[in-house]
């Protein structure tokens, strides 16, 4: 055990935690029972094993681990390193353990590393090359469709918006045998995917992969943006064109350039010839250029088809059958064997085919077709352009449209489309009649099973067609045309996972065969009546304890906000009083629990009901889990985002994983997700890991445009500071319209620091604000709603809190933060330190009070989302009394020495947690990808607990019965209750996360 070390406890605080100090832990964990965790309870020392793989494997030296002697109170406090970060409470008696240097950001395993390319033995003579829509959000138009260019040995991917992995997943797509992705333009709708992407291909195997990723020049901002959380490495093989070197070779963009004459040439080799001409919208008036307007048209020419070998004419020209005709094949001259003349590969075959063409446009507004229209670039593929004469004839096999059908339906587009002759066109953009099937099978037929379990909890998908057919869902939906119908372009509507096949060239042409059969409900209610039969009494049950639960509560009034709550109870009812007065006789299925439906199910004692929610709406709050996954998105599961619905006063988002936007439209539909946008408050983020932040983007920059045309303010973003750096890197590319709140000074703590600093009570913030106006002798001004705003108060933001300039800019943005809590009907809203990486936290929020109709005050619920955290103190102190604490729960029990490795917590942990701090309900979620469905859990410890979904939906009436309903989803999961052990599954929980 040479890589023991002892380490004599001489204070409560570790000086080496970064950003949190050290502190001890009250529970009794599972972990400690391991022969690799060693504490020596006779002295005051502490075995420290260190930790530096990507899994829990035997661990190396240097000190990792940390755990604390039970019951020492003699301990001090030693001074942090970093002196900004909010201290992290000690706990008074117990034990934790945590992974101290992957808390601090100094784990090996997190280091850039070189990153294998892959490199490939190509094969001229390509025997299969298709290419294929891959439909990400066709569903939920959230994200811009990608293409899937296929070879024997290449594959190439067409951009990757937010969905691609969890797609490619889904239909077995392996991303780590992609070779090239290209993005038609940079913006979070072609890309969003991207940051994610990279993470997972960097922690494949023990070396890590990595991609080359081509785009136009504006690519550099988005690589900028994102190096503030991903590793160099991982992007060193980004590529940008439609640059201008200057003499000292820097790149210099040069947008004043139009109408290119030829294409760039990107790849050229024995398999494909692929060119990008770039796009540049159309400038007039007083716009101008901004990075990410650009978009890109892709060509790709497939090599000539050689004409078939005459064996013939070979013999006759005096060649012996043997490895010359391969050669000849090959197009290459060899010597005859009997005569002393050349032969050429022209001599013995017959005429060549023309390669197959492919083109990729991207026209994504009206002011981009001044160029499409123009570029002679495209000229030699046109049938009716002069240089098909002279250059020879280009044709063009499949046209591929990315542009939305505002665009594509305009007269002069298809005036334009008809220049390429009998070319085959694919409209891939956005329309209405792919919005009503699902593209992601596996979870939505999780969703409806779980639907038909409980409907309570999981309400119907807002993207599932009505019982009317699909076709009625869109009749009124179609975009208006500005040609006759019977003027329009021959083309097909692209579908998921359609092909159009290049070679060989016998199947040259569309192919329909790999598109999914439709999916509706009425499908999968019956195939799980048929797998479950008893599941339909257990749906029965439910809804009888819920209805009574109803009743017994009281009618409650609904009013009418932004995104209102759907009217299942009501209909629910009715359904299962029906079905009840169908019963002819009541059973009991063993392992179904409450099946008698004569006896109403017993309720707990209301004496356990906290005070506030006595006299609870059902319009006061409700929890959609939009992602409940970890790492990575998976075929069941989405990563970590958590949807507050306040109903007419507005909504949050606690943090905001790849995919958000998705997920909220298929809960609410594509209508009421954009309204949930435009009713947003503010956005939290936990920590700066992938996983809980790269959607961000994507929902910022949707708000800007539905907002565009109305009065509104910036939206509030709080998070890590190394969040900023980020946002202020991509806000170059598209404005995101926001403020910035750095967690540090939303803790309890500071919050009440800034208070007492300035001798101010409520009105604080109002008179620094006046002080401040009257010091610039200027009125009161908005903040500004960009981040590089001229002479913004930002720019000084980072200093030590407590400096004037500090507190100058902090101010004003708190006061924001106090006003949209207090028209949110909320009390507070403050940041927790936990323990997982460098500026993680927790959050809190409390709802103000409330007086009933007999003038009885009733205090505020109060909520608490851990984010990812080891169990630790300063999270047990903010939950107590919580109504419902949002726990992760990455790790089952059993693997308690992986949790503590990569400072997670298992389920017991955050069980104990919730217990210790005695919060009323317990929602775990954040489960590694390993649990496909659901998670491995101990029922006898659940009595308040609930195991989480994607897209389940907790209104806060509903507390009361949350643990009543897991025995019934152990009935629906009972052959499922298994851990993935695939390879696929275990890549799932990089380090990068």
């Amino acid at each position: 055990m040479s890589q023991i070390s002892n380490l004599r406890l001489l204070c409560s605080y570790s000086s080496f935690l970064c950003p949190n100090p050290l502190f001890r832990f009250s529970f009794s964990s599972s972990l400690l029972s391991k022969p690799r965790v060693l504490l020596n309870s006779h002295f005051s020392t502490l075995t420290v094993l260190s930790y530096s793989g990507r899994r829990a494997r035997r661990p190396a030296s240097g000190g990792g681990y940390f755990h604390h002697r039970r019951g020492n109170s003699t301990l001090r406090e030693e001074r942090s390193k970093d002196r900004d970060s909010p201290p992290v409470r000690e706990m008074e008696e117990g034990l934790v353990g945590f992974n101290k240097k992957r808390a601090e950001g100094r784990d090996k395993s997190d280091r850039p590393r070189t990153l294998q390319l892959k490199s490939r033995k190509l094969n001229p003579v390509n025997t299969i090359c298709y290419v294929q829509i891959l439909g990400t959000g066709m569903d939920t138009q959230d994200t811009s469709p990608s293409v899937f260019l296929f070879f024997d040995k290449q594959r190439f991917i067409f951009n990757a918006g937010e969905g691609l992995q969890r797609f490619c997943t889904e239909h077995k797509i392996k991303l780590s045998k992609v070779d090239h992705i290209f993005l038609t333009r940079v913006s979070s709708e072609t890309a969003g995917g991207l940051p994610g992407l990279l993470l997972t291909l960097a922690g494949i195997g023990e070396e890590g992969m990595s991609v080359n990723i081509w785009g136009p020049s504006d690519l550099k901002y988005l690589v900028d943006a994102m190096r503030s959380f991903i590793p160099n490495a991982a992007m060193v093989h980004t590529r940008s064109f439609g640059e201008m070197q200057t003499a000292n070779e820097v790149a210099v963009l040069d947008y004043s350039i139009h109408c290119c004459v030829d294409p760039i040439i990107l790849i050229d080799d024995e398999v494909v010839r692929l060119s990008a001409i770039p796009l540049r919208p159309n400038c007039s008036g007083d716009s101008s250029m901004k990075p990410g307007d650009v978009a890109v048209v892709y060509t790709c020419e497939l090599p000539e088809i050689k004409g078939k070998f005459d064996p013939e004419k070979a013999a006759s020209l005096g060649l012996k059958p043997g490895p010359k005709y391969r050669e000849l094949q090959l197009g290459n001259s060899v010597m005859s064997d009997h005569f002393n003349i050349m032969v050429h590969s022209s001599d013995v075959l017959g005429p060549s085919i023309p390669g197959p063409v492919v083109l990729l446009v991207d026209c994504p507004t009206p002011s981009h077709m001044k160029e499409l229209f123009s570029t002679q670039s495209l000229n030699s593929y046109y049938v009716d352009s002069p240089d098909c004469q002279r250059d020879g004839i280009k044709l063009v096999n499949c046209v591929i449209h990315l542009g939305p059908a505002s665009v594509t339906k305009k007269a002069d587009y298809q005036i334009w489309m008809k220049r390429f002759g009998k070319a085959q066109h694919i409209m891939a953009g956005h329309e209405m009649k792919n919005m009503k099937i699902p593209i992601l099978k596996s979870s939505a037929r999780i969703s409806a099973r779980l639907n038909y379990l409980c409907p309570q909890l999981f309400p119907a998908s807002g993207v599932w067609p009505p019982k009317d057919g699909i076709a009625s869902s869109f009749r009124d939906s179609i975009i208006p045309c500005e040609v006759h119908p019977s003027d329009l372009v021959d083309s097909v509507s692209a579908e998921n996972l359609l092909k159009f096949h290049l070679r060989p060239y016998s199947q040259l042409g569309l192919d329909r065969s790999a598109i999914p059969e439709l999916l509706n409900q009425t499908q999968i209610f019956n195939e799980l009546l048929s797998e479950i039969p008893e599941i339909k009494d257990v749906s029965k049950c439910i809804s009888s304890f819920w209805r009574n639960h109803v009743e017994n509560k009281g009618p409650r009034p609904l009013t009418c906000g932004e995104v209102v709550e759907e009217p299942w109870i009501k209909e629910a009812s009715q359904l299962f009083d029906d079905n009840l007065r169908n019963q002819r006789k009541n059973t009991s299925k063993i392992g179904v629990p409450c099946l008698n439906f004569n006896q109403k199910p017993e309720l707990d004692d209301v004496s356990d009901i906290p005070p506030c929610l006595d006299n609870i709406t059902r319009e006061d709050m409700e929890i959609v889990l939009l992602g409940t996954g970890s790492a990575q998105p998976s075929k069941y599961r989405n990563v970590s985002s958590i949807f507050i619905n306040l109903f007419s006063k507005g909504c949050l988002l606690l943090d905001c994983g790849e995919g958000t936007l998705a997920q909220l439209k298929r809960r609410f539909g594509v209508d009421g997700a954009d309204n949930a946008m435009k009713t947003l408050k503010c956005i939290w983020i936990s920590h700066i890991h992938a996983d809980h932040h790269t959607g961000l983007a994507r929902i910022l920059a949707l708000r800007c445009q539905l907002l565009r045309d109305s009065p509104h303010e910036p939206l509030l973003v709080i998070g890590p500071r190394s969040l900023k750096r980020f946002l202020d890197a991509y806000s170059r590319l598209e404005d995101l319209d926001m403020l910035f709140l750095d967690c540090r000074h939303t803790t309890e703590a500071s919050m009440d620091a800034v208070l007492s600093s300035h001798g101010l009570g409520e009105d604080c913030f109002a008179e620094v604000e006046e002080e401040e106006n009257r010091a610039k002798g200027s009125e009161p001004q908005l903040v500004e709603t960009t981040l590089f705003g001229q002479g913004s108060k930002m720019q000084s933001y980072w200093k030590r809190p407590g400096s004037p300039v500090d507190m100058a800019t902090v101010m004003p943005v708190l006061r924001r933060l106090k006003e949209l809590l207090h028209k949110a009907g909320l009390e507070a809203l403050y940041s927790v330190p936990v323990i997982h990486c460098p500026q993680a936290f927790a959050v809190v929020l409390k709802a103000a009070e409330r007086t009933n109709s007999m003038g009885k005050v009733i205090p505020g619920w109060k909520l608490v989302y851990s984010g990812d955290t080891r169990p630790c103190q300063s999270l047990v102190d903010a939950s107590h009394n919580a109504t419902v604490l949002i726990h992760e729960a990455t790790f089952e029990d059993g693997l308690g020495e992986e949790a503590l490795a990569r400072n997670h917590s298992t389920t017991m942990e955050a069980i104990q947690v919730g217990s210790k701090a005695g919060a009323y309900r317990i929602i775990l979620t954040h489960f590694s990808q390993r649990y496909p469905k659901i998670p491995v859990f101990d029922e006898a410890h659940m009595h308040n607990t609930c195991i989480a979904f994607d897209l389940m939906s907790v209104n806060i009436a509903d507390l009361h019965l949350l643990p009543k309903v897991l025995p019934y989803l152990k009935v629906l999961f009972r052959n499922e209750m298994v851990v993935d052990e695939s390879d696929d599954a275990m890549d799932l929980t990089v380090d990068q996360y």
